[in-house]
Protein backbone atom coordinates (compact mmCIF):
# COMPACT_ATOMS: atom_id res chain seq x y z
CA UNK A 1 0.00 0.00 0.00
CA UNK A 2 1.46 3.36 -1.06
CA UNK A 3 1.83 6.02 1.61
CA UNK A 4 0.62 9.59 1.25
CA UNK A 5 3.76 11.74 1.61
CA UNK A 6 4.10 14.45 4.23
CA UNK A 7 4.87 18.04 3.40
CA UNK A 8 1.98 18.54 1.00
CA UNK A 9 -0.75 21.16 1.21
CA UNK A 10 -3.88 21.92 -0.80
CA UNK A 11 -6.63 24.53 -0.66
CA UNK A 12 -10.19 23.31 -1.20
CA UNK A 13 -13.36 25.27 -2.07
CA UNK A 14 -16.77 23.57 -2.12
CA UNK A 15 -20.17 25.23 -2.67
CA UNK A 16 -23.30 24.75 -0.62
CA UNK A 17 -26.29 23.05 -2.19
CA UNK A 18 -30.04 22.79 -2.02
CA UNK A 19 -31.77 19.49 -2.68
CA UNK A 20 -35.18 18.09 -3.60
CA UNK A 21 -36.46 21.41 -5.03
CA UNK A 22 -39.93 20.13 -4.22
CA UNK A 23 -40.62 16.85 -6.04
CA UNK A 24 -37.01 15.84 -6.85
CA UNK A 25 -36.57 13.95 -3.57
CA UNK A 26 -33.04 12.54 -3.10
CA UNK A 27 -32.26 13.07 -6.79
CA UNK A 28 -32.26 16.73 -7.90
CA UNK A 29 -29.74 19.20 -6.52
CA UNK A 30 -28.63 22.76 -7.16
CA UNK A 31 -25.35 24.35 -6.11
CA UNK A 32 -25.48 27.61 -4.15
CA UNK A 33 -22.87 30.36 -4.06
CA UNK A 34 -22.00 29.91 -0.39
CA UNK A 35 -18.58 28.33 0.07
CA UNK A 36 -16.66 26.29 2.61
CA UNK A 37 -12.89 26.59 2.29
CA UNK A 38 -10.19 24.34 3.74
CA UNK A 39 -6.43 24.14 3.77
CA UNK A 40 -5.23 20.58 4.35
CA UNK A 41 -1.58 19.79 5.05
CA UNK A 42 0.12 16.41 5.42
CA UNK A 43 2.97 16.09 7.91
CA UNK A 44 5.75 13.63 8.63
CA UNK A 45 5.37 14.25 12.38
CA UNK A 46 2.49 12.46 14.15
CA UNK A 47 -0.49 14.49 15.30
CA UNK A 48 -3.67 16.19 14.20
CA UNK A 49 -4.48 19.90 14.37
CA UNK A 50 -7.87 21.35 13.35
CA UNK A 51 -8.78 25.03 13.41
CA UNK A 52 -12.32 26.11 12.52
CA UNK A 53 -13.72 29.56 11.82
CA UNK A 54 -17.12 30.65 10.55
CA UNK A 55 -20.43 28.79 10.85
CA UNK A 56 -20.45 26.09 13.51
CA UNK A 57 -16.99 26.98 14.79
CA UNK A 58 -18.12 26.46 18.39
CA UNK A 59 -20.13 23.32 17.58
CA UNK A 60 -18.06 21.03 15.37
CA UNK A 61 -15.46 18.69 16.91
CA UNK A 62 -11.78 19.40 16.45
CA UNK A 63 -10.60 15.84 16.88
CA UNK A 64 -10.54 12.78 14.61
CA UNK A 65 -14.34 12.80 14.38
CA UNK A 66 -14.37 16.08 12.43
CA UNK A 67 -16.31 15.23 9.28
CA UNK A 68 -13.71 16.48 6.80
CA UNK A 69 -10.91 14.64 8.57
CA UNK A 70 -12.92 11.43 8.87
CA UNK A 71 -13.81 11.63 5.17
CA UNK A 72 -10.18 12.14 4.17
CA UNK A 73 -9.20 9.01 6.08
CA UNK A 74 -12.07 7.02 4.54
CA UNK A 75 -11.16 8.14 1.03
CA UNK A 76 -7.50 7.21 1.45
CA UNK A 77 -8.55 3.72 2.57
CA UNK A 78 -10.88 3.40 -0.42
CA UNK A 79 -8.12 4.53 -2.80
CA UNK A 80 -5.62 2.14 -1.23
CA UNK A 81 -3.28 4.69 0.41
CA UNK A 82 -1.63 4.67 3.81
CA UNK A 83 -2.33 7.98 5.62
CA UNK A 84 0.60 10.24 6.54
CA UNK A 85 1.80 10.43 10.12
CA UNK A 86 0.18 13.79 10.76
CA UNK A 87 -2.42 16.13 9.32
CA UNK A 88 -3.37 19.78 9.67
CA UNK A 89 -6.79 21.17 8.76
CA UNK A 90 -7.81 24.82 8.68
CA UNK A 91 -11.52 25.31 7.97
CA UNK A 92 -13.43 28.43 7.01
CA UNK A 93 -17.13 27.53 7.07
CA UNK A 94 -19.27 29.74 4.87
CA UNK A 95 -22.22 27.33 4.74
CA UNK A 96 -24.71 27.56 7.65
CA UNK A 97 -25.11 24.29 9.55
CA UNK A 98 -28.39 22.48 10.11
CA UNK A 99 -30.35 24.73 7.74
CA UNK A 100 -30.96 22.45 4.75
CA UNK A 101 -28.10 23.92 2.71
CA UNK A 102 -26.00 20.78 2.41
CA UNK A 103 -23.35 21.57 5.03
CA UNK A 104 -22.59 17.90 5.71
CA UNK A 105 -22.37 17.10 2.00
CA UNK A 106 -20.08 20.10 1.52
CA UNK A 107 -17.74 18.80 4.22
CA UNK A 108 -17.81 15.27 2.82
CA UNK A 109 -17.05 16.47 -0.71
CA UNK A 110 -14.20 18.60 0.64
CA UNK A 111 -12.70 15.58 2.38
CA UNK A 112 -12.98 13.38 -0.69
CA UNK A 113 -11.35 15.83 -3.12
CA UNK A 114 -8.64 16.81 -0.61
CA UNK A 115 -7.72 13.14 -0.18
CA UNK A 116 -7.71 12.66 -3.95
CA UNK A 117 -5.36 15.58 -4.48
CA UNK A 118 -2.97 14.81 -1.63
CA UNK A 119 -2.51 11.21 -2.79
CA UNK A 120 -1.59 12.13 -6.37
CA UNK A 121 1.81 11.08 -7.62
CA UNK A 122 2.64 14.63 -8.74
CA UNK A 123 0.92 17.77 -7.53
CA UNK A 124 1.02 20.86 -9.77
CA UNK A 125 2.89 24.01 -8.79
CA UNK A 126 1.77 26.25 -5.98
CA UNK A 127 -1.44 28.09 -6.85
CA UNK A 128 -2.22 25.84 -9.79
CA UNK A 129 -5.50 23.89 -10.00
CA UNK A 130 -5.52 20.17 -9.31
CA UNK A 131 -7.35 18.01 -11.84
CA UNK A 132 -9.88 15.89 -9.96
CA UNK A 133 -11.73 12.67 -10.74
CA UNK A 134 -15.17 14.23 -10.24
CA UNK A 135 -17.06 11.04 -11.05
CA UNK A 136 -15.20 9.16 -8.32
CA UNK A 137 -15.64 12.08 -5.93
CA UNK A 138 -19.37 12.21 -6.60
CA UNK A 139 -19.76 8.50 -5.97
CA UNK A 140 -17.72 8.36 -2.75
CA UNK A 141 -19.43 11.46 -1.37
CA UNK A 142 -22.87 10.11 -2.24
CA UNK A 143 -22.13 6.78 -0.54
CA UNK A 144 -21.04 8.58 2.64
CA UNK A 145 -23.96 11.03 2.51
CA UNK A 146 -26.45 8.25 1.78
CA UNK A 147 -28.07 10.04 -1.16
CA UNK A 148 -26.59 11.84 -4.17
CA UNK A 149 -28.52 15.10 -4.51
CA UNK A 150 -26.51 17.48 -2.31
CA UNK A 151 -23.20 15.74 -2.90
CA UNK A 152 -23.48 15.83 -6.69
CA UNK A 153 -24.38 19.52 -6.75
CA UNK A 154 -21.40 20.36 -4.56
CA UNK A 155 -19.06 18.26 -6.71
CA UNK A 156 -20.14 19.54 -10.12
CA UNK A 157 -21.88 22.87 -9.50
CA UNK A 158 -25.02 23.97 -11.34
CA UNK A 159 -28.08 21.75 -11.63
CA UNK A 160 -27.68 18.00 -11.15
CA UNK A 161 -29.93 14.96 -11.47
CA UNK A 162 -28.40 11.85 -9.87
CA UNK A 163 -29.08 8.30 -8.87
CA UNK A 164 -27.17 5.72 -6.86
CA UNK A 165 -25.88 2.46 -8.36
CA UNK A 166 -28.60 0.00 -9.31
CA UNK A 167 -27.21 -3.50 -9.74
CA UNK A 168 -30.35 -4.82 -11.39
CA UNK A 169 -31.53 -4.22 -14.92
CA UNK A 170 -29.75 -3.25 -18.11
CA UNK A 171 -28.94 0.29 -16.93
CA UNK A 172 -27.06 -0.81 -13.82
CA UNK A 173 -24.02 1.26 -12.88
CA UNK A 174 -20.97 0.74 -10.72
CA UNK A 175 -20.98 4.35 -9.54
CA UNK A 176 -23.42 7.11 -8.79
CA UNK A 177 -24.60 8.57 -12.09
CA UNK A 178 -25.08 12.32 -12.47
CA UNK A 179 -26.63 14.21 -15.36
CA UNK A 180 -25.95 17.94 -15.57
CA UNK A 181 -28.77 19.78 -17.34
CA UNK A 182 -27.93 23.37 -18.21
CA UNK A 183 -29.86 25.83 -16.06
CA UNK A 184 -31.97 28.41 -17.94
CA UNK A 185 -30.09 31.74 -17.91
CA UNK A 186 -33.02 33.59 -16.33
CA UNK A 187 -33.27 31.31 -13.28
CA UNK A 188 -32.47 32.92 -9.94
CA UNK A 189 -32.71 31.59 -6.39
CA UNK A 190 -33.71 33.25 -3.16
CA UNK A 191 -32.91 31.42 0.08
CA UNK A 192 -34.73 32.31 3.28
CA UNK A 193 -32.79 31.12 6.32
CA UNK A 194 -34.08 30.97 9.91
CA UNK A 195 -31.95 31.13 13.03
CA UNK A 196 -33.30 27.71 14.08
CA UNK A 197 -31.52 24.52 13.09
CA UNK A 198 -32.87 21.09 12.19
CA UNK A 199 -30.77 17.94 11.97
CA UNK A 200 -31.23 16.01 8.73
CA UNK A 201 -31.61 12.73 10.63
CA UNK A 202 -34.53 14.25 12.56
CA UNK A 203 -36.25 15.37 9.37
CA UNK A 204 -35.77 12.00 7.69
CA UNK A 205 -37.02 10.05 10.71
CA UNK A 206 -40.61 11.24 10.20
CA UNK A 207 -40.87 10.24 6.53
CA UNK A 208 -43.36 7.46 5.70
CA UNK A 209 -42.00 4.15 4.47
CA UNK A 210 -44.73 3.91 1.82
CA UNK A 211 -46.74 6.41 -0.21
CA UNK A 212 -49.93 5.89 -2.24
CA UNK A 213 -49.44 5.02 -5.90
CA UNK A 214 -51.39 8.12 -6.95
CA UNK A 215 -49.03 10.34 -4.95
CA UNK A 216 -45.97 8.66 -6.43
CA UNK A 217 -47.32 9.12 -9.95
CA UNK A 218 -48.18 12.77 -9.35
CA UNK A 219 -44.75 13.42 -7.89
CA UNK A 220 -42.99 11.74 -10.82
CA UNK A 221 -44.82 13.97 -13.26
CA UNK A 222 -43.91 17.14 -11.40
CA UNK A 223 -40.25 16.07 -11.06
CA UNK A 224 -40.05 15.64 -14.82
CA UNK A 225 -41.72 19.02 -15.33
CA UNK A 226 -39.29 20.59 -12.84
CA UNK A 227 -36.26 19.72 -14.98
CA UNK A 228 -38.04 21.20 -18.01
CA UNK A 229 -38.95 24.37 -16.10
CA UNK A 230 -35.40 24.85 -14.82
CA UNK A 231 -33.83 24.38 -18.22
CA UNK A 232 -36.34 25.60 -20.81
CA UNK A 233 -39.55 27.21 -19.52
CA UNK A 234 -39.33 28.92 -16.11
CA UNK A 235 -43.00 29.81 -16.39
CA UNK A 236 -43.78 26.28 -15.22
CA UNK A 237 -41.80 26.62 -11.96
CA UNK A 238 -44.77 27.09 -9.64
CA UNK A 239 -46.60 23.97 -10.80
CA UNK A 240 -43.36 22.02 -11.17
CA UNK A 241 -42.39 22.46 -7.51
CA UNK A 242 -45.45 20.74 -6.02
CA UNK A 243 -44.39 17.81 -3.83
CA UNK A 244 -46.24 14.72 -2.56
CA UNK A 245 -43.42 12.79 -0.86
CA UNK A 246 -41.76 14.65 1.98
CA UNK A 247 -42.76 18.22 2.82
CA UNK A 248 -46.20 17.55 4.32
CA UNK A 249 -44.84 14.59 6.28
CA UNK A 250 -42.33 16.96 7.87
CA UNK A 251 -44.69 19.87 8.49
CA UNK A 252 -44.70 19.36 12.25
CA UNK A 253 -40.88 19.39 12.27
CA UNK A 254 -40.70 22.90 10.81
CA UNK A 255 -44.13 24.57 11.09
CA UNK A 256 -42.78 28.11 10.56
CA UNK A 257 -41.01 27.02 7.39
CA UNK A 258 -44.11 25.35 5.96
CA UNK A 259 -46.23 28.38 6.86
CA UNK A 260 -43.75 30.53 4.92
CA UNK A 261 -43.86 28.13 1.96
CA UNK A 262 -47.66 28.29 2.02
CA UNK A 263 -47.66 32.11 2.13
CA UNK A 264 -45.16 32.46 -0.70
CA UNK A 265 -46.89 29.89 -2.91
CA UNK A 266 -50.22 31.60 -2.38
CA UNK A 267 -48.56 34.74 -3.79
CA UNK A 268 -47.45 32.80 -6.86
CA UNK A 269 -43.84 32.09 -5.91
CA UNK A 270 -42.25 28.65 -6.46
CA UNK A 271 -41.31 28.14 -2.81
CA UNK A 272 -40.15 24.81 -1.37
CA UNK A 273 -38.29 23.50 1.63
CA UNK A 274 -34.55 23.52 0.98
CA UNK A 275 -33.25 19.99 1.48
CA UNK A 276 -34.30 18.69 4.88
CA UNK A 277 -35.07 22.23 6.05
CA UNK A 278 -35.75 24.44 7.79
CA UNK A 279 -34.58 27.00 5.16
CA UNK A 280 -36.97 27.88 2.36
CA UNK A 281 -35.88 28.04 -1.28
CA UNK A 282 -37.66 30.12 -3.90
CA UNK A 283 -36.96 29.31 -7.55
CA UNK A 284 -37.59 32.45 -9.54
CA UNK A 285 -36.31 34.57 -12.42
CA UNK A 286 -34.13 37.65 -12.66
CA UNK A 287 -37.10 39.90 -13.33
CA UNK A 288 -39.12 38.51 -10.41
CA UNK A 289 -36.38 38.04 -7.83
CA UNK A 290 -36.92 41.33 -6.00
CA UNK A 291 -40.60 40.50 -5.55
CA UNK A 292 -39.66 37.59 -3.27
CA UNK A 293 -39.73 39.19 0.17
CA UNK A 294 -40.16 37.99 3.71
CA UNK A 295 -43.57 38.75 5.26
CA UNK A 296 -43.30 40.87 8.47
CA UNK A 297 -43.93 37.95 10.82
CA UNK A 298 -40.70 36.29 9.59
CA UNK A 299 -38.60 39.29 10.65
CA UNK A 300 -35.93 37.10 12.27
CA UNK A 301 -35.17 35.19 9.05
CA UNK A 302 -32.41 36.10 6.61
CA UNK A 303 -32.86 36.61 2.87
CA UNK A 304 -29.96 35.44 0.71
CA UNK A 305 -29.44 35.62 -3.04
CA UNK A 306 -26.31 33.44 -3.41
CA UNK A 307 -26.61 32.62 -7.09
CA UNK A 308 -25.89 29.25 -8.66
CA UNK A 309 -22.19 28.60 -9.39
CA UNK A 310 -21.51 26.69 -12.60
CA UNK A 311 -18.48 24.99 -11.04
CA UNK A 312 -18.33 22.84 -7.95
CA UNK A 313 -15.45 21.53 -5.88
CA UNK A 314 -12.08 23.10 -6.64
CA UNK A 315 -8.61 22.27 -5.36
CA UNK A 316 -5.39 24.22 -5.78
CA UNK A 317 -1.91 23.26 -4.65
CA UNK A 318 -0.37 25.34 -1.86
Amino acid sequence: MAAVPGGRSVHVRVPASTANLGPGFDSIGLALGLWDEYTVTTRDEPGLSIDVAGHGADEVPTDESHLVHATIQYTWRELGYEPPAGLGLVAGNGVPHGRGLGSSATAIVAGVVAAQALSMLDLPGRGDPVELDLAAAGHLASVLEGHPDNASASVYGGLTVSWMPDLSGRDRAERTVTARPVLHPEIEVVVLVPDAQLATRTARAVLPREVPLASAAANAGRAALLVHALTAEPGFLHGATRDWLHQEARRASYPASMALVDALRSDGHAAVISGAGPSVLVLTTRSARDAVTLPPQWFDWHRLTPGVPVVGAQVTAC
